[in-house]
């Protein structure tokens, strides 16, 4: 008998309910020595088995204690409603009776595969059953992970990797039952990043994630984990003990306080529901596969909408702040069937907002048009590039460029941070990381300078075309090789430290400058090329996108795609 059952989070599961002579093992069938029924009925009663939760199982009984969803809750929290379509569904173990040599006990793969629908799109998933051997290699069969990933390069979809525990990872007790130790391979991760350079890779961390899980939640182009519920260590508690004499909780080891802030991972979700809402989110900018253009949807935002509100967003006074989200959302296409406040409504989502803080990233759509968002948090270190926005934004900015997206580059950069942190942290040497991204960017750029472009890394926002730029200006924009206050300092150092009245002079020699730092004066000799009214931002930024998609991104499309005949059409397991 089969039906519906639901689970004590409220999921509605497709499952069967198991009779009595099933729990007793005996045969589903009797073969009538003509069809192959009775086949059919002995796989139906595998997938049956595995595929309903076991209430007295205590991996089952773990993962509910802990709060978290049963690996096929997730599925069917994840994917569209009945899309998910097994691969390797007989992967297991099968207990025999020793009397009757009838299957008692199946204990299935700590790992199913399978593919799967995402708001329509294909999408291949691999997802960890922490409730079979924590997820330890040894709890089922290797290499499902390895070929499903291979499987999903070789037909160009999006990967989504559902982590907790290990993953596929290894466990000393394998030592025992194989007789001996193993030079550890590489575990699949070879096809990892072959995927990564054909399609989106997505990874939720769902729980614990060690060793060769915490591996596979960084070879991804996005990750999030879920705040108070996962934890990510190349070595779990036990074993740091034993090797450094920490004695460290899980948390604080490898909580999301550590690896949400340092960018390890790219997002924190609040459950495991919000999870999956920011993996179809992020999934919805991007294309298939590098061979295919980025999903465009329709829009009901006008291309000329003008805001009022940006006209004053940025202050006359140079020294405070502004809300670069609120500017953002100002500028990009407004969702108006989501309902809710405006920020609801915007069709921005942010990656990376607790880590590389000065820095700001994520996607958005213009007409309905995917498009990345680079801008910088003026409220935090005043957005200045320190060594985790830098690589926040290189990151961001090679993934635009891998898949085709163009870049809306909001520049309010006051240059390098600098000072003994910045030193030891190496800036510099991040921050030509961003500066490399951008000038090999083959991507579209559109740059609006909306205040402040001193120094390198003013000049590598806001000339990443090297003197070739599609490029306006806001009249509050403010340039140069230094800010002028620590340029006249440097400059006038003597004068200031003779004067009588050091104050009085800097006064004067601001004033002074007052005049040359007028923008107008920059695109009196072509030194902007336009500065524009900001109100009319979203338009113009409206009409390059579109410019961009009908005519700027097929060419590049068709040179990649010629370009894949050189890609290996086998993919080694």
């Amino acid at each position: 008998m089969s039906g519906k059952k639901r689970n004590d989070d409220g999921l509605t599961l497709n499952t069967a309910t198991r009779t009595s002579s099933e729990s007793a093992g005996v045969a589903p069938a009797s073969d009538d020595g003509v069809t192959w029924k009775h086949a059919v009925a002995k796989i139906r009663r595998i997938q049956q088995t595995v595929g309903t939760p076991n209430n007295d199982d205590p991996g089952y009984v773990r993962q509910k204690k802990n709060g978290k969803l049963w690996v096929r809750e997730r599925l069917a929290a994840l994917l569209d409603q009945d899309s998910f379509v097994e691969v390797g569904s007989l992967t297991g173990k099968p207990v025999l009776d020793e009397k009757t040599g009838q299957m008692k006990e199946f204990i299935p793969a700590n790992m199913i595969i399978g593919w799967g629908r995402v708001d329509g799109r294909k999408v291949f998933v691999t997802a960890d059953d922490f409730s079979v051997r924590g997820g330890h290699a040894d709890g089922g069969i290797q290499g499902k992970a390895a070929y499903g990933e291979a499987l999903a390069t070789q037909h160009r979809v999006p990967i989504i990797r559902l982590l907790d525990g290990s993953s596929g990872g290894g466990s000393v007790a394998t030592y025992l039952s194989a007789g001996a130790t193993y030079i550890p391979p590489l575990a699949g991760l070879g096809q990892s990043m072959t995927a990564m350079t054909v399609v989106p890779v997505v990874s939720a961390l769902l729980g614990p994630v060690v060793g060769l899980g915490s591996a596979k939640a960084v070879t991804s182009h996005f990750s999030v984990m879920v705040k108070g519920l996962s934890q990510l260590f190349a070595a779990g508690p036990p074993v740091v003990k034993q090797a450094t004499y920490e004695d460290l909780s899980k948390e604080a080891l490898g909580g999301w306080e550590i690896h949400g802030r340092n960018g390890t991972v790219d997002n924190v979700a609040t459950s495991e529901h919000d999870a999956f809402r920011q993996i179809r989110t992020f999934l919805s900018f991007l294309p298939s596969s590098v061979f295919t253009i980025p999903p465009v949807v329709s829009s009901s935002d006008p291309a000329d909408r003008k805001e009022e509100e940006l006209i004053s967003i940025i202050p006359r006074r140079r020294a405070r702040t502004y809300d670069i989200r609120k500017l953002i959302r100002l500028i990009v296409d407004m969702d108006r069937t989501s309902g809710g406040e405006e920020q609801q409504n915007s069709s921005f989502f942010e990656i990376g907002a607790i880590w590389g803080r000065s820095v700001v990233t994520g996607f958005a759509r213009l007409q309905g048009l995917p498009v990345g968002v680079l801008s910088s948090d003026c409220t935090v270190g005043g957005g200045a590039l320190d060594a985790l926005g830098s690589q926040k934004a290189a990151r961001f900015v090679n993934l635009c460029d891998h898949f085709g997206v163009p870049l809306l580059n909001l520049v309010d950069q006051p240059g390098f941070a600098i000072g003994s942190t910045a030193e030891r942290m190496a800036t510099i040497r991040h921050g030509v990381a961003i500066m490399a991204a951008l000038y090999h960017a083959t991507i579209p750029i559109f740059t609006v300078i909306l205040r402040r472009s001193f120094g390198v890394a003013g000049g590598a926002l806001s000339d990443p075309g090297d003197g070739l730029n599609t490029r306006v200006a806001w009249p509050s924009a403010d340039w140069g090789s230094l800010p002028l206050e620590g340029g006249i300092e440097a400059a006038y150092k003597r004068q200031l430290d003779a004067a009588l009245s050091r104050e009085k002079m800097m006064k004067d020699l601001l004033a002074k400058f007052e005049d040359v730092r007028d923008p107008n004066r920059t695109a009196n000799v072509f030194g902007i090329e336009e500065i524009i009214d900001p109100r009319d931002t979203r338009p113009l930024a409206c009409e390059w996108i579109n410019h961009a998609y009908n005519n700027l991104l097929p060419p590049r499309l068709i040179a990649r795609q010629a370009s894949s005949t050189a890609m290996p059409k086998k993919y080694k397991l």
